[in-house]
């Protein structure tokens, strides 16, 4: 890769990290280190790139000032990643001088959005172009893109654009549609703003675009996967990405998928409401889901909703968690909210319209499937497919891009105010 783009592979260096991290000087440093941050200071700083959880392992809270730390023991003069890393390069800048080193220069590059709209996802294979997919792939994938007419937002073709192909062409290159004369005929573009209006005005077919991007990526690839046709290289990438295992009779042992199917959510309505006898932040609410009884539900929203409001209030209820006792209280279930740490917020989610009591809401695309009759908390799944669950601009709900809707009349679950939030 770095090849294909000219960068000289004789100044590129390779450190392992036990080359460092067992050394004395280091381990002394990692405890130094977690002298000055506070715990508060460690979540934070791992709010976007560590899965947030009520009750957060150590190694979670030790990575952001781990990763700081390894520019000193790297003895780099910057450091390269994503807009996700915001948070832990301003820990490094804060501590690393605490304990007598040099602050380091940061670089950030934007999040590309992923091909089938929303975040780009490792383990989501149509969302990503892979640098050995090869042209078949490559099709495939676009075709099946998110790219809706005159849509600029979240939309991951017109995104490799900007990103990807934009900053690798040469000063003279100009983008080019090649589409037939009736269709408005050959058009080329210098710059990506002009790209985007013409999209924007649905001036380009998604068609014409997805096509024009294929040959500017299949161009972009092929000095790659010539380099990699040498027989080394081909032993190495079967090593490093083998093939699935084609696991017949017995699938027990294969892994098992997670996804949102999995999950019991439906609209409830609170038909009672009191404060917990033994805790002054909790609300123990009969929550009517559809089922010859309410349930019992404790809720943390004390500080947040008053308990007029909570009264005969729509909410959204994840169904099948393991019941657990609260202060003495038995909890079945849990009242989805959107919540953000600094400042403090939490907002109860909102139903979609035309909804009654105990109607499914499923993520869009996963719709089929039977959710767990009860979530095994061994397998971690709601702790999983949270960390991808959050609000959007419009302040609709949406897993990794796919919004959260009701099964019987396809409605968005929404919130009032609260944009990219995550939801607890």
């Amino acid at each position: 890769m770095l090849t294909s783009i000219g960068v000289p592979l004789e100044k590129l260096k390779f450190v392992r990290g036990t080359e460092y991290q067992l050394s004395k000087e280091y381990t002394l440093d990692v405890y130094r280190m977690s002298s000055v941050i506070t715990e508060h200071d460690a979540k934070k700083a791992g709010a976007e790139v560590v899965k947030q959880v009520d009750h957060p392992l150590l190694s979670g809270l030790l990575y952001p000032g781990l990763q700081a730390l390894d520019e000193e023991y790297l003895k780099v003069d910057a450091q390269f990643g994503g807009v996700d890393q915001r948070k832990i390069f301003t820990l490094s800048e804060k501590i690393l001088p605490q304990l007598g080193y040099a602050k380091r220069v940061h670089l950030m590059n934007p999040m590309v959005p992923g091909l089938t709209g929303g975040k780009m996802s490792a383990s989501e294979e149509d969302s990503k172009i892979d640098l050995l997919d090869n042209p078949a792939n490559v099709k495939k994938k676009l075709k099946k893109a998110f790219c809706e007419p005159g849509n600029i937002i979240e939309n991951g073709v017109l995104s490799f654009t900007k990103y990807v192909i934009y900053p690798l062409m040469k000063s003279n290159e100009k983008f080019v549609i090649n589409r037939a004369e009736e269709h408005g005929g050959r058009v080329e573009y210098s710059n990506f703003e002009d790209l985007e209006a013409a999209f924007a005005k649905q001036e380009i077919h998604p068609g014409d675009l997805k096509a024009s991007v294929e040959q500017a990526i299949n161009k972009l690839l092929a000095p790659i996967q010539e380099i990699f046709k040498e027989p080394k290289l081909q032993e190495l990438t079967k090593k490093a990405y083998p093939p699935p295992s084609k696991n017949k009779g017995n699938t027990n042992n294969a892994a098992e998928e997670i996804t949102p199917s999995k999950l019991d959510i439906r609209v409830g309505k609170i038909v009672e409401v009191s404060r917990h006898p033994d805790a002054d932040g909790l609300y123990v609410e009969k929550i009517d889901v559809g089922e010859s009884e309410p349930r019992t539900i404790v809720s943390g929203l004390v500080n947040f909703v008053p308990i007029e409001e909570m009264q005969d209030r729509d909410v959204v209820v994840l169904c099948n968690l393991k019941p657990a006792k609260m202060r003495g209280v038995e909890s079945k279930g849990m009242v989805l909210c959107a919540s953000v740490d600094e400042p403090k917020q939490v907002e109860v989610l909102s139903p979609p319209k035309e909804s009654s009591p105990g109607d499914r809401i499923v993520v869009e695309g996963y719709e089929t499937g039977q959710p767990d009759e009860v979530l095994n908390p061994k397998k971690k799944i709601w702790e999983k497919l949270q960390v991808d669950l959050k609000t959007n601009d419009n302040l609709i709900v949406v897993w990794q891009g796919n919004k959260l809707i009701s099964k019987v009349n396809g409605n968005p679950v929404t919130t009032n105010s609260m944009k990219n939030a995550p939801i607890k």
